[in-house]
């Protein structure tokens, strides 16, 4: 028994070491975390404490302080348990019962701390008996109450309406309750009630259960956000006994070898003969492990390119909004296994649009308006489980079954919600998190046109009705007909005529005061108007982009012709990017060539593809370097190129490069504000002038941007 009982306590101690550390490497965010790692703590000193004072080998003296910490060590460990089941179970005492539950605890650790409820021990037959005092009552009252009080918050977590939520408070109470009623029986039954301390040590086997119902929520459920730092544990272990089986083998068969030829020099031998092995082993080893853990435990993980491309696939497979938030919903909760998926469209009538996967719950227009408001003052994904600061958004997502929430914004203003239910399987980690980040902006822009066609669509519907209705409104209908052509083309010019209008209108009165048109313009005023001047240049461009985009989406991206002097072009493009070049302290290197025959070019569509390669290495160039940008004849083709030192693009994500939307990582970071339409349109533009895209780049090194045009045969 002893010997059983040292192996259990060790492998307990163990585990709840290796639990506290996977626990803490995971972090400590998490309340739930933070809580279970005090639990663990806890439990790891009542164990020792119930071991050691158990020892009836010991003078009587030490015994007897032994057993008073241990009476002192079971009612902090229970205070810790409280905590920890009152967090998983986010149950909300009153305040009476809080005040209530804290005195009596208290009153535990005191009575405990007394001489009249530890009175005295003895040893019986190797087996350490204590003798209570009149104060034990109020202990193990204290005790009962406290065990009494765990095991009906766990009942409560039981009933939680989530289903991942209610499958782990299922798992966690019973194997704590189960823990706990062994406890309770062989620590505080049969002792106090029956003078019975021969199975006091069996208490600690009660560990097992918590150790085996952990483990299992781990894996089956993804309990506490370890799973990950737990497979990668499981998996060195792994390599670590392999690799000491390996090492026995080996030292068993060379010294079987060598103790037949060899003494002293076969020692030596073989022990360089067993390293080199190892050292050749150990990385396939490994590898092989990796393969098996993340083949078992990651089986359900998912291809961000693949998921990417598919809903690319869904945003443009209908302009209906309904069938789109439909099928997009579908497709994300799929693929990050939520328990439902829903948006929450808002509309230019004061209207509100919800569409999602079958059987999504109706978020209220009120709490829809509660998470806008909360939104607007915290931008940025929620999370339920990790949202400490609005306790009222918090209860407002649990009672919805919602657990992520992220939000759209159109216009600046108008602020639509993506709303997701809990995992499926365990918890959404940040690689989910920044998935939804970065399909955020494509999300705006087909929702905000399908909004714009379902307008259109409304507005055709209404007229069809009159229609048929009555043949007296014809004429009215065919007026209202009218407007709505007119709608479409206003829908397609609004870009140009309502925002590059006062666009360039403050081009032109900053253009002035920086000149001095106004009176005299100090340094320091002249380099913000010169700031504002390049915003106000760059808008124009984005402006131009998206709409290039949008006559790209309905067939009226049109390419006119004429012949050309691209160098000409060439020359004022980085002529007009000076200044911004200068602003950075940034300079361009270009010189005209005099052999380059007149092409056939769009002039407006090239302009826009020379300045968007020389615009892109402004801002992504070092501090005081120079930007070579290079014209020249090549056989029967005429090459631009656009050459920087800057972050250049890394190798892994140059193939997507020229996508619609996309952009690099470190490009990202370093220019957040970017929209990854203009390299998409400058391939498109190129690509209606039969020529083709220069690209060469490497991480920290730069890139090299340009095009190859064909000179006509008859030039």
């Amino acid at each position: 028994m002893n010997v059983l009982a040292l192996i259990t306590f060790a492998v307990i101690e163990i585990s709840f070491i290796a639990f506290a550390v996977l626990i803490a490497r995971s972090g400590l965010r998490s309340p739930m975390n933070r809580s279970f790692l005090y639990f663990l703590i806890a439990f790891a000193l009542w164990a020792a404490s119930n071991y050691v004072s158990n020892f009836a080998f010991l003078d009587i003296e030490v015994v007897l302080l032994l057993n008073r910490i241990l009476f002192v060590v079971s009612v902090l460990g229970l205070a810790v348990l409280l905590l920890f089941i009152t967090k998983i179970s986010h149950y909300k005492p009153s305040r009476l019962s809080r005040i209530a539950l804290i005195a009596i605890a208290g009153l535990g650790i005191i009575a405990a701390l007394l001489p009249w409820t530890v009175a005295g021990v003895y040893v019986d037959n190797m087996v350490v008996g204590i003798d209570f005092g009149v104060t034990a009552s109020i202990y193990f009252a204290a005790i009962l109450y406290m065990t009494g009080t765990i095991l009906h918050r766990l009942r409560m977590g039981t009933r939680k309406r989530s289903a991942i939520e209610r499958s782990r408070s299922q798992v966690l109470f019973a194997s704590i309750g189960v823990a706990v009623a062994m406890i309770l029986i062989t620590n505080v039954v049969l002792p106090f009630v029956f003078s019975n301390f021969g199975l006091t040590l069996i208490g600690i086997f009660a560990g097992m259960f918590i150790i085996g119902g952990v483990s299992y929520g781990i894996v089956r459920h993804g309990m506490f956000d370890i799973k990950r730092a737990a497979i990668r544990s499981v998996t060195y272990s792994l390599v670590l006994i392999t690799l000491t089986l390996l090492y026995f083998l080996l030292a068993f068969l060379i010294s079987g070898v060598f103790d037949t030829v060899f003494t002293s020099s076969g020692e030596a031998i073989s022990g360089v003969a067993i390293s080199l092995t190892l050292a050749l082993v150990f990385q396939p080893v490994r590898r092989f492990f990796d393969r098996v853990t993340s083949k078992i435990f990651y089986k359900d993980t998912y291809s961000t390119s693949a998921f990417y491309a598919e809903l690319n696939r869904t945003l443009v497979s209908t302009t209906r909004l309904k069938t789109l938030l439909e099928r997009t919903s579908s497709q994300i909760a799929k693929t990050l296994k939520s328990e439902q998926a829903l948006f929450f469209i808002n509309t230019e009538e004061g209207r509100h649009i919800q569409a999602g996967t079958d059987g999504h719950i109706q978020l209220p227009a009120a709490d829809a308006r509660e998470l806008r408001e909360y939104l607007q003052k915290f931008p940025g994904i929620i999370q339920a489980s990790l949202l400490e600061r609005a306790p009222h958004i918090r209860r407002l997502m649990v009672s919805h079954r919602i657990e992520l929430v992220m939000p759209l914004v159109r216009n600046g203003s108008t602020i639509d919600l993506l709303c997701l239910g809990e995992h499926l399987a365990s918890s959404y980690t940040r690689r989910d998190v920044q998935v939804l980040q970065t399909v955020g902006d494509e999300l705006v822009i087909a929702i905000q046109n399908a909004l714009s066609v379902q307008a259109v669509t409304d507005l055709n519907e209404n007229l069809q009705q009159r229609i048929d209705s009555a043949t007296r409104e014809l004429r009215a209908s065919n007026a209202q007909l009218q407007k709505l052509d007119e709608a479409k083309d206003e829908f397609i010019s609004m870009a140009s005529h309502q925002l590059r209008t006062p666009l360039t209108s403050i081009k032109g009165y900053v253009s002035m005061l920086m000149d001095g048109d106004a009176g005299k313009v100090t340094a320091d005023q002249k380099h913000l108007l010169q700031e504002a001047f390049i915003s106000s240049e760059r808008m124009v461009r984005l402006i131009g982009d998206f709409l290039n985009v949008s006559r790209l989406q309905t067939g009226k991206f049109m390419i006119d012709k004429r012949p050309l002097d691209l160098a000409k072009i060439v020359q004022q493009e980085i002529e007009g990017l000076g200044s911004n070049a200068s602003a950075r302290n940034l300079s361009f290197t270009y010189k005209k060539p005099k052999n380059i025959p007149l092409l056939p070019l769009d002039e407006n569509k090239i302009q826009q593809v020379i300045m968007n390669f020389a615009d892109n290495a402004i801002y992504y160039s070092k501090e005081n370097s120079t930007i070579k940008v290079n014209l020249e004849l090549v056989n029967n083709h005429v090459e631009f190129t656009v050459k920087d030192t800057g972050i250049g693009v890394p190798l892994a994500e140059q193939e997507q490069l020229f996508n619609k939307f996309f952009r690099a990582t470190n490009a990202r970071r370093q220019r957040p504000d970017g929209t990854g339409v203009g390299l998409f349109l400058a391939k498109k533009v190129i690509d209606a002038h039969d020529g083709q895209i220069i690209f060469q780049s490497k991480e920290g090194k730069g890139s090299t941007f340009g095009f190859r045009l064909p000179i006509p045969k008859n030039t």
